[in-house]
C-alpha cells in the first residue's frame, strides 16, 4: 500500500495524520518524563528514610548486636536499592526522554520539508491550471470579437447603401480580429499542452514521491515508539538482577539475627563483675526469753553460760543490698565557714560529726553502714549522655573496666607495633645511606628516628601503666571472688563467713553477744576495693577554697572538678579531682552544671 498511490488526493488528511503522530510521540516523552520524575521522588525518598534511620555515629556507638547489625545491613540495602531506582530514572532520561525529544524536533523539521514541497508543487500546479484558464478565456474572447467581426462585415457588404470604405473597413477588422483569435487558439494550444504535462508530473511523480516521504516518516516514528517502549522496559529489566540482591541481602541479614549472641553482648556489656551478696541470717529475738524445763524441750536449746547459740547469730547492721537498696547518705565533716574574701559568699554551717562521746552500738552501726557503701555502677546511658570518664576507668564497674584497659592496651599495642616497624624501616634507610652516600644523608633521618623513638617509649608507658591497672582489677576480683559467702541448705552461717553487709567476723556469735571490734586495716582495705562514685556533672570553681578541715577538698579559682554528689540543701557539694581526689566544697563557691537527664539537674551560681 502506497500513500502516494491510493491517497494521491488526501493531501490534507495526510498533513493532519502526520501532525497527530508528532503530538502523540511528544505525549509519551512527556509520560516518560513524569515516570522518571516519579523514580527520582522515590528513590531521594528512600535515601532520607536511610538517612533518618541510619544517623552518625561515633566509633563507641557501633552497633554490637545481630539485631542492630542486621537492620543496618537493611538500611545499606534499601540505599542501594535507591540507588538503583536513580539509575532507572537516570537511564530512562538519557536513553528514552532524551531521544524521543531529540528525534520529535528532527520529524517536525523533516514533515515540515515534505509538505512545503507539496504545496510547492500544489502551487505550481495551480499557476500552469491558471495560465491555462488564461489562455482560454483569451481565445474564447478573441473567437467571439472576430464572430462579430465577421457579422458585421457580412450585413455592410449586403448593405447597397453602405460604402466601400465602410465596408473595407469592416473587412480589415475581421482580418484583424481573425488573425487575433488564431494566435489565442496556439497560445491556448501550448498552455494547456503544458499544464497537462505538469499536472501528468503532479500526481504521477511529484505527489506520490513526496506521500512515499511522509508514508516513510510516519513509519519511522511507529519504529521509534516500538524502541523506546522496549527500551522503557529494558531500562528497569537491567536492575532488577541488582535489585534482586539487595532484596536478597536483607533476606540474609535477617536470618543472620541470633537472640544468643545478643544476650551474651548484653552480659559483655553489663556484667560489673561485683559478687553476688550473701543470704541474711536468722535473727532470733527469743534469746533473752526464760524458759521452763517443759518449754526447753520444744524450745530453742540453751547453750552454756548463757552464750546465744552462733547457728542462730543476728548482726546489729540492718542495712539494705547494696545495688538495690538506696545508698546510705553520710553527711560529710563540718569545713570551716570563713569566706576566703570579703565579696565571696558566707559558707553555709553543718553539724560536725565529732560528738563527745558516741555509745558502743552506734559505733558499731555506724562502721558497718560505711562498710556496706558501694558506688552505684553507671549506666551505659549515663556513659553516653557525655559524663565525664577517668583516664584509668575507675568510674566503671571492674568487669566493665577490665574490658576497657584491655581494649586499650590492644590499641596501644597495634600503635606501638607500628612504631616499631617505623623504627626498624627509619633504620635500614639509615644504613642504605651510609653504605650508599649519593642516596641520601644519613643525618637526616636522625630526628625522625629519635622522634619514634619517643613514641616508642611512651607508648610502652601506657602499656605499662594501663596493665597495672588491670592487674589490679583482676587482683580484686580474684579477691573477691575468694571471700564469696557459701551458704548452706538450712541457711545457717560458717565459720568465718562474710555477711551481706560487708562485715567480715570470724565468729558469728560475736554479732550478738557484743559489739565488733572492726579492724581498721581491713575496714580501710574494703573500701579501697570499692569503685568511686560516678560522676553526675561537672562543676566549675569561682572562688579559691583552702580546704583546711578533713573531708573537704582544697580547689582554686576556675578549676574544673567533677560533681558526684549535688547539694542536699546543706551547703555542700561532694567533687572529685582529675586526680581522683574527693571531698566537699562550698555550693555557693562552684558553678554546677549537672547532666541534662539527671535527676534535679539545675546549675547553683
Amino acid at each position: 500500500m502506497s500513500w502516494g498511490i491510493d491517497l494521491w488526493d488526501q493531501f490534507d488528511n495526510l498533513d493532519k495524520h502526520t501532525q497527530w503522530g508528532i503530538d502523540f510521540l511528544d505525549r509519551y516523552a512527556k509520560f516518560v518524563k513524569e515516570r522518571l520524575e516519579i523514580e527520582q521522588a522515590y528513590a531521594k525518598q528512600l535515601r532520607n528514610l536511610v538517612k533518618k534511620y541510619c544517623p552518625k555515629r561515633s566509633k563507641d556507638d557501633e552497633p554490637r548486636f545481630t539485631s542492630c547489625i542486621s537492620f543496618y545491613s537493611i538500611l545499606n540495602e534499601l540505599n542501594d536499592y535507591a540507588g538503583q531506582r536513580e539509575v532507572v530514572a537516570e537511564e530512562m532520561g538519557h536513553k528514552v526522554y532524551g531521544e524521543l525529544m531529540k528525534y520529535s524536533q528532527d520529524l517536525k523539521c523533516e514533515r515540515k520539508h515534505h509538505l512545503q514541497e507539496g504545496r510547492k508543487a500544489q502551487q505550481y500546479l495551480d499557476h500552469c491550471w491558471k495560465q491555462m484558464d488564461s489562455s482560454k478565456k483569451k481565445f474564447e474572447r478573441e473567437c467571439k470579437e472576430a464572430e462579430k467581426c465577421q457579422l458585421l462585415y457580412e450585413r455592410l457588404d449586403n448593405d447597397i447603401n453602405a460604402t466601400k470604405s465602410e465596408v473595407e473597413k469592416a473587412k480589415a477588422q475581421l482580418y484583424l480580429r481573425t488573425h487575433m483569435a488564431d494566435e489565442s487558439k496556439n497560445e491556448y494550444a501550448a498552455q494547456l499542452q503544458t499544464f497537462n504535462r505538469e499536472q501528468w508530473k503532479h500526481f504521477n511523480s511529484a505527489i506520490p514521491q513526496i506521500f512515499k516521504n511522509l508514508q516513510d516518516m510516519d513509519q519511522q516514528r511507529t519504529v521509534k515508539l516500538g524502541e523506546t517502549y522496549r527500551s522503557f522496559a529494558e531500562v528497569e529489566r537491567r536492575v532488577v538482577p541488582i535489585i534482586s540482591k539487595c532484596l536478597e541481602g536483607m533476606v540474609s541479614a535477617g536470618k543472620a539475627v541470633d537472640e544468643r549472641k545478643d544476650s551474651t553482648i548484653v552480659v559483655e556489656s553489663f556484667k560489673s563483675g561485683f559478687e553476688p551478696p550473701g543470704d541474711f541470717p536468722f535473727e532470733d529475738f527469743s534469746q533473752n526469753i526464760q524458759r521452763t524445763g517443759s518449754d526447753g524441750t520444744i524450745g530453742t536449746p540453751k547453750n552454756e553460760g548463757g552464750k546465744p547459740d552462733p547457728k542462730h547469730s543476728i548482726s546489729k547492721a540492718k542495712n539494705k543490698l547494696w545495688l538495690f537498696g538506696k545508698k546510705p547518705k553520710l553527711p560529710p565533716p563540718s569545713p570551716p565557714p570563713a569566706p576566703p574574701c570579703p565579696s565571696c559568699p558566707s559558707l553555709p554551717s553543718r553539724p560536725s560529726l565529732q560528738t563527745p562521746r558516741v555509745p558502743t552500738e552506734r559505733l558499731v552501726q555506724r562502721l558497718t553502714d560505711m562498710r556496706s557503701l558501694r558506688p552505684k555502677v553507671p549506666t551505659l546511658r549515663a556513659l553516653r549522655r557525655g559524663a565525664p570518664t577517668l583516664e584509668d576507668f575507675s568510674h566503671l564497674p571492674p568487669e566493665q573496666r577490665r574490658k576497657k584497659l584491655q581494649q586499650r592496651i590492644e590499641e596501644l599495642n597495634k600503635e606501638l607495633q607500628k612504631e616499631v616497624d617505623q623504627r626498624d624501616a627509619l633504620n635500614k634507610m639509615k644504613d642504605v645511606y651510609e653504605k650508599n652516600p649519593q642516596m641520601g644523608d644519613p643525618s637526616s633521618l636522625q630526628p625522625k628516628i629519635s622522634e619514634t623513638m619517643c613514641t616508642m617509649e611512651r607508648l610502652r608507658s601506657e602499656i605499662h601503666k594501663n596493665e597495672s591497672w588491670l592487674s589490679e582489677v583482676e587482683g580484686k576480683q580474684s579477691s573477691r571472688s575468694d571471700r564469696r559467702p557459701s551458704a548452706d541448705v538450712n541457711h545457717h552461717a560458717p565459720h568465718g563467713r562474710e555477711s551481706p553487709e560487708g562485715s567480715y567476723t570470724d565468729d558469728p556469735s560475736q554479732e550478738h553477744r557484743s559489739p565488733p571490734q572492726p579492724d581498721p586495716h581491713e575496714f580501710d582495705d574494703e573500701f579501697d576495693d570499692d569503685d568511686p562514685l560516678p560522676a553526675i556533672g561537672h562543676c566549675k570553681a569561682l572562688y579559691a577554697f583552702d580546704g583546711a578541715n578533713e573531708g573537704t577538698l582544697v580547689m582554686k579559682e576556675d578549676e574544673v572538678l567533677y560533681v558526684i554528689e549535688e547539694d542536699k540543701g546543706d551547703g555542700w557539694t561532694r567533687a572529685r579531682k582529675q586526680s581522683g581526689e574527693e571531698g566537699y566544697v562550698p555550693s555557693s563557691y562552684v558553678d554546677i552544671t549537672l547532666e541534662k537527664n539527671s535527676k534535679g539537674a539545675v546549675t547553683y551560681i
